[in-house]
């Protein structure tokens, strides 16, 4: 089985090397890899795999938890927090796992009470980040101070915008996003205190400018690969997270009230999951080292790029596009559960075998975050005059809850992703900001995680791996 491994990766990297053979890196002098340097590599990598491999039966064996996950799928505890909960299953006097519909509680308030206001005052990110970081709700005259102070950081330094992101443009947004952060350091004249007034203070300053950053990133690059035109608004400081946002990307600065409100709703339903997501985990991580804070950040935003974690309502996205293209927007029921099954053999455009915005880690019956889309959504779609997309949306989204339940035998429901995706199309933001704009929103989940960690814990995280290989006596290089 080792050497059949072994004969197929040597032979696809020995096809792909061929098949590039004519290519413009050959030609290049001072090239990495030679031809001949790439068919030695092949070779060390497919015989390692005589020496390197780990069965998976050995981890049950060994009482090691595969991605710190239990047998039921539930997270291994970690650590302890009063920031955010998130309740998908609940345990019965056995202590087994029974579903229930989602709930996301920030600081202990249902999400769905912090949306459900009467009268919306244009800052529902601002007060779940002021909820997140000092553990209550703000009155009307600590909102506005709060408020304030992220607002007189919106600003970059002098000759950043030029010399670090116009001059500089990225093909990846996540990677220009990580590597602005970690400049901002050789801004602060002492980057790498990490009191924990200190690290507020930072964090609420790369919150203020991480908008702006963002917008701008995307402007340098399709203006630079793309050939478009280059459009540089400022943020304004009587605007709030969302509002700057729908300015910086319009070539008139304008939006409506309904569209300044779902963006916001957007950045308010990110803000935070829990300290068991990846990004969050990695930033507390990184942070338990006392690194600085553009490090800590950097490495979430890292983590949050990877397709597992961030992206998946691009893919939806697209998704969704194509099948709508495949059976048209009035797609009958019949049809629908045709493109799933389609998808499920890998019979469907990409071959994913995943039908993307479904199912959940934590949450088993609903997600409340897609809810709370799903609702919102339907609402700018009579003002854009997308409601037949919409419609569509709605549609699909029962027929795959109920075939993916009836297919899998277990509940699966619609997640974030499903409905965000089609909300930033309403607002005409491109899907190179999609993940960005999830780093935009969670910064906040990331810091206060960080501190939180800094002042109740404080011990460097540092499990541990078991070593299950091979003790060898040392062979000398001529008996080799």
């Amino acid at each position: 089985m080792l050497k059949a491994l072994y004969l197929n990766v040597f032979l696809c990297v020995l096809a792909n090397i061929y098949k590039h053979k004519n290519s413009a890196v050959k030609a290049q002098e001072g090239a990495s890899f030679s031809m001949d340097q790439n068919i030695y590599l092949a070779q060390f990598y497919g015989k390692s795999q005589n020496f390197t491999q780990i069965p998976r039966t050995w981890y049950s064996k060994y009482g090691v938890k595969r991605g710190l996950r239990n047998e039921d799928h539930t997270g291994v505890l970690v650590g302890l927090t009063r920031i955010a909960d998130v309740v998908g299953y609940k345990r019965d006097g056995d202590n087994n796992k029974v579903n229930c519909d989602g709930i996301l509680y920030y600081r202990g308030i249902d999400i769905r009470d912090l949306v459900k206001k009467e009268i919306y005052h244009g800052y529902l990110y601002e007060e779940a980040c002021f909820l997140l970081l000092f553990g209550y709700l703000p009155n009307r005259k600590e909102l506005a101070s709060f408020c304030h102070i992220l607002q007189n950081s919106y600003d970059l330094p002098d000759e950043f915008l030029e010399m670090n992101l116009l001059r500089l443009p990225g093909k990846n947004l996540m990677n220009k996003l990580q590597h602005a952060l970690l400049t901002l350091y050789n801004y602060d004249p002492d980057p790498d205190n990490t009191d924990i007034y200190q690290t507020l203070r930072k964090g609420l300053n790369i919150m203020g400018k991480m908008p702006s950053i963002a917008c701008y990133a995307y402007m340098s690059k399709v203006h630079y690969y793309e050939r478009r035109s280059l459009i540089i608004h400022y943020p304004r400081k009587n605007y709030s997270a969302a509002q700057n946002i729908l300015s910086l990307l319009r070539p008139d600065e304008k939006f409506t009230e309904q569209e300044a409100h779902l963006l916001d709703l957007l950045l308010f339903l990110h803000a935070d999951h829990g300290g068991g997501t990846n990004s969050t985990f990695t930033n507390v991580v990184v942070a338990s080292t006392d690194t600085d804070i553009y490090s800590a950040m950097a490495s979430s935003i890292g983590a949050l790029k990877g397709p597992r974690h961030g992206g998946a309502n691009i893919k939806v996205s697209i998704m969704m596009h194509r099948i709508m293209e495949a059976i048209g927007p009035d797609g009958t029921e019949a049809q629908m559960r045709d493109v799933i099954n389609k998808i499920l053999n890998k019979q469907f455009q990409n071959q994913s075998g995943l039908v993307y915005g479904f199912g959940h880690a934590v949450y088993t019956l609903s997600d409340p975050r897609a809810e709370i889309m799903r609702h919102f959504c339907g609402k700018l779609a009579k003002e854009k005059g997308m409601e037949q997309e919409f419609e569509f949306y709605r549609r699909f989204e029962s027929v795959a809850i109920k075939t993916l339940s009836e297919l899998k035998g277990t509940n699966i429901c619609s997640n974030v992703d499903y409905y965000s995706g089609f909300a930033y199309k309403m607002l005409g933001i491109p899907q190179d900001l999609f993940t960005p704009l999830f780093v935009v929103s969670r910064l906040v989940g990331w810091l206060a995680h960080n501190i939180e960690n800094k002042l109740y814990d404080g011990r460097i995280i540092r499990p541990a791996t078991k070593y299950v290989g091979d003790i060898v006596a040392f062979t000398p290089l001529e008996d080799r």
